[in-house]
């Protein structure tokens, strides 16, 4: 009895460790299936997140490869096709930056509140210089809408580039071309805007003042280059009829509107009215220009700053070209906004015998 008791309870602890070892087997054997599977969509996630981007660097690879060795065989064999090839890709990648930049000055005046003339020099001259290659640009593009056009525009294009491409798209040698060419344009009116404001010198009624736009007109049209004491001295007289901004004579405004490259083509009032919307800006940058310092101004900053202002500074040196904006500039800030119209016979009167022939040599 003694000893069939101790043998059913000898098998009975071993079923039981049976069963523990069992479970433990079974759980040892669940947890690791289910750790593997909770694994499996990591493991494929990873897995396929490499190979696409290993298949992304190869295709990437060879698009440079094979459009390196497009460049290399343009360049060998039409030299002249690549050159225009190669200033419109870059031409595009610097207008999808200015892009960018504008975007980004945009919402900093809308979320932030800045205003216009708050605005640092580069970003007030960059929102200028890209709004006015919108306004030429968008011509084009209206002309490529029709079925086949932009055949006719890549005729046009090549044959016609100072009229349709913006400066992104020239060349260097275009570019110093072209600037000659519209500055050439603007020296035509000159003469005429120095006649006319001769010729109403004669309405001042000041005696002292009137001698002194006379003599200022007749120093200018022999060769002469007045200084800032000279220019000053007369300021008032465009605060008044008949040289402020809004009593002006529209042949007058139609001679000045070409130094800003606008057309004279319009009616008076809205001549006018851009007019003075382009002194106020003008105004607005040199005041910025001021608060940055000029000499701040790379070398090519330095030459469209003085291009802007009326003077074609590519044939100037660099410590001419910073002379002359400094003189521009304490003119400029020595103005009143009721001034503006002396601001834009500046254009004619410091820049028409720039640099005199003393400085010359």
């Amino acid at each position: 009895m003694a000893l069939s008791c101790s043998i059913l309870c000898s098998r009975l602890s071993l079923t039981r460790l049976s069963g523990l070892t069992t479970n433990r087997i079974t759980h040892g054997f669940y947890l690791q299936d289910v750790s593997c599977q909770s694994r499996l969509p990591l493991c494929k996630h990873f897995t396929s997140s490499k190979v696409r981007r290993g298949i992304g660097r190869y295709v990437s690879s060879r698009i440079q490869w094979a459009n390196a060795k497009y460049e290399d065989f343009l360049k060998r064999r039409f030299p002249r096709f690549f050159l225009l090839y190669h200033t419109f890709k870059e031409g595009f990648k610097m207008l999808f930056q200015d892009a960018r930049e504008v975007k980004r000055i945009k919402t900093k005046m809308l979320t932030k509140g800045v205003k216009f003339h708050d605005l640092h020099y580069r970003e007030m001259e960059k929102l200028r210089q890209f709004r006015r290659d919108l306004i030429k640009a968008v011509p084009l593009v209206i002309i490529t809408i029709p079925p086949f056009a932009n055949y006719l525009i890549f005729f046009l294009m090549y044959f016609f580039p100072r009229q349709l491409l913006i400066p992104h798209f020239w060349t260097p040698r275009q570019q110093l071309e072209f600037r000659k060419v519209y500055h050439s344009h603007r020296t035509q009116h000159h003469q005429p805007i120095l006649k006319e404001l001769e010729d109403v010198s004669h309405q001042v009624k000041n005696g002292h003042l009137q001698g002194l736009l006379k003599n200022l007109c007749t120093k200018v049209q022999r060769g002469g280059n007045p200084n800032v004491s000279e220019i000053l001295a007369v300021r008032s007289l465009f605060s008044r009829a008949p040289l402020a901004m809004n009593t002006m004579s529209n042949e007058q405004m139609r001679h000045i509107s070409p130094l800003l490259f606008l057309t004279p083509r319009l009616p008076g009032f809205l001549i006018g009215r851009r007019l003075n919307s382009h002194a106020v800006e003008l105004l607005q940058l040199d005041r910025a220009l001021s608060r940055m310092g000029p000499h701040q101004l790379s070398d090519w900053e330095l030459k469209q700053a003085c291009y802007v202002r009326g003077m074609n500074a590519d044939s100037l040196g660099t410590s001419q070209s910073r002379e002359w904006l400094a003189q521009w500039l304490q003119v400029s800030s020595a103005l009143k906004e009721s001034e503006l119209s002396l601001l834009l016979h500046c254009m004619v009167l410091m820049s028409a015998n720039y640099p005199s022939a003393a400085s010359r040599h």
